[in-house]
Parts: C-alpha cells; sequence; structure tokens
C-alpha cells in the first residue's frame, strides 16, 4: 500500500512541477499555446468519406493556393457529399475555425463553398479559405 502512496505522492509532484513550468506561457480559450509565430496558412486538405478514406477524384491531391486563400479539390463523382471528413494540416501552431469536429454536410457547394478561418499561432492574424469542389469522372491525359 505504501508503494502506491508513494507513486501516487511522486506523480502528483509531478503534475504540480509541470503546470508551473508552463503558467507563465499564455494559453488561448481552447487551452492552446499562443506563441510568437505570424504565419497562417493550409498546408493541405484532404476530404474523407464515412469509410475514412480520401474522396478525391483520382486520389489526387487538393490544389491549395497560399496567396488568394483558395482550396480546388475534384471529388469522384456521385461522392456522399453530406457526410465529409475534412482533414486539414496546417502550419506550425496555427487553429482552425470552426473546430473539425466530425463529419460535415458539403452537400451546398455550388452556392455556399465551405469556408474555414486559418489562425496564426500568435492569434494575430487571420485567414479565410474558400473550397471549390467540382465533381469528375474524366480522366485527364
Amino acid at each position: 500500500m505504501k508503494k502506491y502512496l508513494k507513486i501516487g505522492l511522486f506523480a502528483m509532484l509531478a503534475v504540480a512541477m509541470t503546470s508551473c513550468l508552463y503558467s507563465d506561457f499564455p494559453i488561448d480559450e481552447d487551452g492552446l499555446l499562443i506563441t510568437n509565430r505570424s504565419e497562417c496558412y493550409v498546408s493541405r486538405l484532404t476530404l474523407l468519406g464515412t469509410d475514412l478514406q480520401s474522396m478525391h477524384h483520382n486520389f489526387e491531391d487538393a490544389v491549395v493556393d497560399t496567396v488568394a486563400c483558395t482550396i480546388q479539390v475534384r471529388l469522384k463523382y456521385g461522392a456522399d457529399l453530406r457526410n465529409v471528413y475534412p482533414q486539414f494540416s496546417l502550419v506550425t501552431d496555427a487553429k482552425l475555425e470552426p473546430k473539425v469536429t466530425g463529419f460535415t454536410d458539403f452537400s451546398d457547394y455550388k452556392t455556399n463553398p465551405p469556408k474555414y478561418t486559418v489562425i496564426s499561432g500568435n492569434r494575430k492574424v487571420k485567414k479565410t479559405y474558400t473550397i471549390y469542389i467540382t465533381e469528375s469522372d474524366f480522366i485527364p491525359d
């Protein structure tokens, strides 16, 4: 019993010391560390279906334009756009709004293209990316 008490006390001490070490760093409302990084961009996007496999036509990568803040993606014709799981890769320390919490309905993509905002690590720079979707069975030469 004393052995477990010692382990428990040691664990509590380690947690207390760790929290003291990081208390000087600012934390945002999501509990994420705010850094001095001002970079703010999406480096990659993959849209997954309900089977968690890529929905991209011929498994092509989406084309991300970091200047125009657009993402062009070709999906397989007839893909279920009511259940899309967007998987973003962002620059270090950036975060995304709205948060991806599960499957999303992209079925209204023609009149209301999905938009996501990337927020820099210092939380001072925001860039909104628009996702443009085309469906295709055609394979270019």
